[in-house]
């Protein structure tokens, strides 16, 4: 990696960044729907991208995701396409295997919601998992489209995002075999070109490393940016980091500054026991997926990023927020 960037730009860049300024809502939802809400049949959801409902020798994995309106107002064949890929990777973050998906879809210009349908059944194919129903809202203003697409999953063993533990290495598994992806947002297209099957093998790294505890956290790289992914887990865990900028794998077709803020079509944060760091990332360079460890997890909760000598801290959760929300433990009965 080589960054011409000054690292205390860079880490003003990353707190003042959209896809982590627009999180902090989100506290507010939590506070009244979890910590208030009345006890069901999944426990409290410290940040994970779906819920985990205990079921029989598992979890059902259970997840929704919105797509930006810009991107589904310029480029609707990719916001459908997008709109599978986003949901597909929350359920196999958690160490899940996606069943099948519903939609909820607002467009009142038949051209416009023919090309998301077209992106829809494009990203069904790829992926492997079906569209088994949803909703029309046909007589929506061509002003303001709306997409929601709803994921049901199954997993033997649980990844969350809000358990990384201090000692963890913190890897970054990402596919630098792709281009630059929409032009409505920032992102890396590492999926176009490869076959199902091979997509399918590479997501299933994911469940792999969860049957086999070699982790004890994973988050899936969103809009938030790698390095504010990696602050959310953090957050979300009550837990600070060290990140080593130049130890990020990165394309040679992209600026670092903008690789920083892409979102990812395949990009995984996982925190790692250091005994286990070797066999998670061999399993992912088996399957042509670059890994690398990026940092490491502190009690302490900050979040520093390295750059050669020069050390910065980005964020200091004793006075900072990004989504606000912090893993409590049950308490003892």
């Amino acid at each position: 990696m080589t960054n011409n960037t000054s690292l205390s730009a860079i880490a003003e860049k990353i707190r003042n960044y959209s896809g982590l300024i627009r999180k902090q809502p989100i506290q507010n939802v939590f506070n009244e729907l979890v910590l208030k809400g009345q006890p069901g049949v999944a426990p409290p959801n410290f940040g994970d991208d779906a819920a985990a409902i205990p079921w029989k020798d598992g979890f059902l994995l259970f997840a929704a995701d919105g797509i930006m309106t810009r991107l589904l107002i310029n480029e609707p064949y990719a916001a459908g396409k997008a709109s599978v890929m986003v949901t597909v990777n929350d359920i196999y973050s958690m160490g899940g295997r996606p069943l099948a998906m519903v939609n909820v879809l607002a467009s009142g210009d038949e051209d416009h919601r023919s090309k998301v349908v077209q992106g829809i059944r494009k990203g069904c194919e790829k992926l492997q998992v079906p569209m088994v129903g949803g909703h029309l809202h046909p007589d929506a203003s061509v002003q303001a489209p709306a997409l929601s697409v709803a994921i049901l999953g199954w997993a033997q063993n649980v990844l969350h995002g809000y358990t990384a533990q201090t000692g963890d290495d913190l890897i970054l598994a990402v596919d630098l075999n792709g281009k630059v992806g929409c032009h409505s947002v920032n992102s890396w297209d590492a999926n176009s070109g490869k076959s199902p099957q091979e997509l399918v093998n590479r997501l299933e790294s994911l469940p792999l490393i969860a049957e086999k505890n070699w982790a004890h956290a994973a988050k899936d790289v969103s809009n938030a940016g790698l390095i504010g992914t990696v602050s959310i887990m953090m957050e979300n865990s009550g837990k600070g980091a060290e990140i080593n900028l130049e130890s990020i794998p990165t394309p040679a077709e992209i600026a670092f500054s903008d690789w920083l803020f892409s979102f990812q079509s395949f990009g995984f944060v996982l925190s790692v026991p250091p005994r286990h760091s070797a066999k998670v990332i061999g399993l992912f360079h088996e399957r042509k997926i670059n890994a690398s460890v990026i940092g490491k997890v502190f009690e302490e909760p900050k979040i520093r990023i390295i750059q050669g000598l020069d050390v910065e801290t980005l964020f200091d959760f004793t006075k900072d927020k990004i989504t606000g929300i912090v893993y409590q433990p049950p308490s003892p009965h």
